[in-house]
């Protein structure tokens, strides 16, 4: 999963990062209301984590103006404006969920979850289902006809990708912004080696799933 965090105070922000990071997320963070309208845009984001109090442009003004264009990516905002009055307010703009400063870290990872079910991502129990395959993303194991593999993390998120938008083709720039990142240095090639693999471990489980190569265009899944 692919998630912004729109943070001004650096610490916090590299803190929450380093967080969702070792809990299997990838992670871009924009500093102020102008970064973080910019990125936000790109459409490339499964979650933003945005705070209110932001240089240049408010958290609630991004949160306006993503709506207004029919963004529907999940937010959830984070402020240590705690009073009920500011809640329903950033709820009434369009956020999905909201945190107040300071939470436990335990918290903000169940609420992203929360948030993950209801984007209609087939995880019950934190397994991600699809065909014969059932894949653990917090363990990495990738199971079949009663035989499992231990996937590396790319090759988890990209199998996740792809089961999440199994009836369209995933274009190739969009893996790579989602699962390296907006300012990644990753090339196509990177992304061949990873989908080679994960096609070798689905050939040794003897899945019935197999990942379709659309050339020119990008990736997608059947069964």
């Amino acid at each position: 999963m692919n998630i912004l965090y729109v943070e001004d105070e650096q610490n916090i922000a590299h803190a929450i990062a380093a967080l969702l990071k070792k809990n299997n997320y990838t992670v871009d963070l924009a500093y102020d209301g102008n970064m973080g309208l910019e990125f936000a845009q790109t459409g490339i984001y499964d979650v933003i984590l945005l705070d209110i109090m932001l240089p240049y442009r408010s958290g609630l003004d991004i949160l306006h103006e993503l709506r207004i264009h029919g963004d529907q990516t999940p937010i959830i905002l984070l402020t240590a404006r705690a009073d009920v009055e500011d809640r329903i307010h950033g709820l009434d703009c369009g956020a999905d969920d909201y945190l107040a400063k300071p939470f436990q870290p335990e918290e903000l990872l169940a609420r992203i979850r929360a948030l993950s079910r209801r984007m209609g991502i087939m995880e019950h129990d934190n397994i991600v289902r699809f065909g014969d395959l059932e894949l653990h993303p917090g363990t990495l194991e990738l199971s079949c006809n009663q035989t499992s593999f231990r996937l590396t993390l790319k090759e988890s998120q990209l199998l996740t990708l792809l089961i999440r938008n199994q009836q369209t083709v995933v274009p190739l720039n969009t893996i790579i912004e989602k699962l390296w990142g907006f300012e990644t240095e990753t090339e196509d090639q990177h992304v061949r080696v990873h989908m080679a693999f994960l096609r070798k471990k689905l050939r040794l489980l003897r899945s019935q799933v197999e990942i379709i190569t659309i050339r020119g265009v990008g990736y997608t899944i059947t069964q």
